[in-house]
């Protein structure tokens, strides 16, 4: 089909080395101390090795370093007194996933000293009245005295429990139990648990309310057909800031009675949930918050706050970056903030307000220089069906963005995940070597609401594929794109869909490249992580339904046969989102189609890489595998 084609090459701007896109962000979590003296975060030493460290600001001494067991890392880092700190770790299983939380709590001095095991299934203190369990740190206390809220679960879990921390002894005292499992609380002014919220198997959404943090009753959602969110507490207790939806539509950023009625809308929008809220220093309450779709816009709500004056005028002096606040001290005059745009990974900063000096502190990633990436450019369009969806398109620089080699790139999950303005980086690196960027918010993505979410579910293999279809030709109707140069790549889902639209669209799609895939929906009841509980073995069910027709028709590993582009396979061998037995499948599928693919797989990986090294390699093998295609 492709024989005879001679590509020419795409206008590429300066190359950067592919190992400044590959090498793993060697900083997260920053964590300002309560009189901003002092900075904790993590730090990735690579090969799975983790570690938080402290760092006193005044000269910029390091004074601990925390390091954790291999392949743990940090998943919680917070201050619960001036000089004082806990840790909740997490142990990642790839770079395609957050860290899980592996419900450890330890504590330290700022310093490294007085460190105690709190808790975890390790506890071996009979004497604090806890058995072994999983801890989780739900908030710190106003009193900035050592203490912590901490939430405990179960291995066979049947309630929630909350305790109260004194992180010296340690001593745990019992402040609320409610007999539901899997509840997330929230603590008033005074430290009393006053709400209690989640979801149960079935994906049903429960809220609870008390006085006291004993008495537990339902409470009603302030409309019928609306979900209500408590996120915080006023100054004096008397209204709640929270995340409204009515009929699932999405999310208001409101401020509401102690019921949830008599709310006052904040921050809304009619097409995406409101996200990136700017919080003020104690007491933590909103100023400022922005849709979850294009380039940020923040809505000023209360602009008479020092805060919000503070925060315009940073955002004035950096217009074409976002402006976060990470933490405030106590006294409000030094600010951590995070400084990041579609072309700038990010970076920290420290603004001490007495002398107006604005200092970096650390770097996600040095080695890329914001001068070199590309524009990335949210734009909107109407799927064929009339649904309105958004796609961020990223424009290698200097290529005068007229049909351009293109590549497909759908994001992971599907569901409750989307991708959005800020810098990405593989689609940076694509950009580098030459090609557009195509990345759409197919229905059942995240920020849009739970009803836009539902409407990807069951439709894996169908609607979702022909969203994709429609941004690549809006990206083509635009006149950027290659209608003959496309490849559709992805990792996770996103794997998923790189093959399903080479089968689904033969005649449009060049090449494809899995990475970590899911290939046949019937293994992920049999294989995978997925499948271990019960809320995930219905979440497989709402998502991809039971009928082995059905599963049958939309997996990738019966459609090889209708695949006509070259296929490159990517898979970890310890993978456990996505096993490589999926990779297997899909490999012997093209092979007994008389397709054989490329074959990438990665001893010791799990969904996406650890090594930095097998970053590069993997990197390397996409870019030589996409010239041979395309072209760029």
């Amino acid at each position: 089909m492709f024989g005879g084609t001679a590509w020419v090459p795409a206008v590429m701007a300066q190359a950067v080395p592919v190992e400044a896109f590959a090498r793993a962000s060697p900083f997260s979590l920053p964590r300002l101390s309560p009189t901003g003296e002092y900075l904790a975060f993590s730090t990735d030493f690579g090969e799975g090795s983790h570690a938080v460290q402290v760092l006193r600001l005044s000269d910029m001494t390091r004074t601990a370093v925390l390091r954790l067991p291999r392949y743990e890392s940090p998943f919680q880092i917070a201050w619960v007194g001036d000089r004082r700190l806990v840790v909740a770790k997490g142990r990642k299983y790839g770079s395609l996933e957050r860290p899980l939380p592996m419900g450890e709590i330890i504590a330290s001095d700022f310093d490294g000293k007085n460190q105690r095991y709190i808790y975890g299934y390790e506890q071996q203190n009979a004497a604090a009245g806890l058995d072994r369990g999983f801890g989780h740190i739900e908030s710190v206390a106003e009193s900035n005295d050592g203490r912590f809220y901490m939430r405990q679960l179960k291995r066979s879990p049947t309630s929630s429990m909350l305790y109260v921390v004194d992180t010296q002894r340690p001593t745990f005292k019992l402040i609320a139990d409610i007999n539901v499992p899997q509840l997330e609380f929230l603590i008033d002014r005074n430290g009393v648990a006053r709400y209690a919220w989640g979801r149960n198997d079935a994906d049903d959404y429960l809220l609870y309310r008390s006085d006291d943090g004993r008495r537990w009753q339902p409470m009603a959602a302030p409309q019928a057909g609306s979900i209500w969110t408590p996120l915080a507490f006023s100054a004096d207790n008397t209204k709640v800031y929270a995340r409204f939806s009515r009929d699932e539509r999405p999310s208001q950023l409101v401020v509401s009675d102690l019921d949830g009625r008599d709310s006052e809308v904040l921050a809304g929008d009619s097409f995406a949930s409101i996200g990136l809220t700017q919080w003020t220093g104690h007491p933590s309450v909103p100023f400022a918050a922005a849709p979850q779709s294009g380039r940020p816009r923040l809505d000023y709500f209360d602009p008479g706050r020092p805060e919000a004056e503070l925060h315009k005028t940073l955002a004035g002096l950096l217009p074409q970056q976002h402006v976060t606040f990470v933490d405030v001290s106590r006294n409000g005059q030094v600010v951590l903030l995070h400084v990041a745009g579609d072309r700038d990974p990010g970076s920290w900063y420290v603004l001490r307000r007495s002398a107006n000096k604005l200092e970096k502190v650390l770097s996600t990633r040095e080695a890329i220089d914001p001068a070199l990436m590309a524009e990335r450019r949210a734009v909107r369009f109407k799927a064929g069906d009339g649904l309105e969806l958004e796609a961020v398109l990223t424009i290698p620089r200097d290529s005068g963005g007229r049909r351009l080699p293109t590549v497909v790139l759908p994001h992971g999950g599907p569901h409750g995940v989307s991708d959005d303005w800020f810098y990405d980086t593989d689609a940076q690196f694509l950009a580098n070597r030459g090609y557009l960027v195509v990345q759409v918010n197919y229905r059942g993505s995240g920020g849009r609401g739970r009803a836009f979410e539902r409407m990807g579910y069951l439709q894996w293999g169908t609607r979702i594929q022909q969203d994709l279809l429609d941004g690549l030709d809006h990206a083509v109707a635009s006149g950027l794109a290659d209608p003959e140069r496309v490849c559709a790549i992805g990792a996770s889902f996103g794997a998923y869909s790189a093959m399903m639209l080479a089968a689904r669209a033969p005649e449009r799609i060049r090449c494809a490249v899995g990475l970590a895939g899911v290939y046949d929906l019937k293994m992920m009841y049999r294989k995978g992580d997925i499948k271990d509980d019960a809320y995930g073995r219905n979440y497989l069910q709402r998502v991809i339904g039971r009928s082995d027709e059905e599963l049958l028709a939309n997996s990738p590993v019966s459609l090889a046969a209708d695949i006509q582009a070259p296929v490159l396979l990517v898979h970890g061998e310890r993978d456990e989102r996505a096993p490589i037995a999926q990779a297997n499948a899909m490999r012997s599928a093209l092979i007994a189609a008389g397709k054989a693919p490329g074959w990438m797989a990665v001893p010791g990986e799990g969904h996406g890489f650890y090594s930095d090294d097998n970053s590069i390699a993997f990197y390397r093998a996409l870019e030589k595998f996409l010239q041979e295609h395309i072209g760029g």
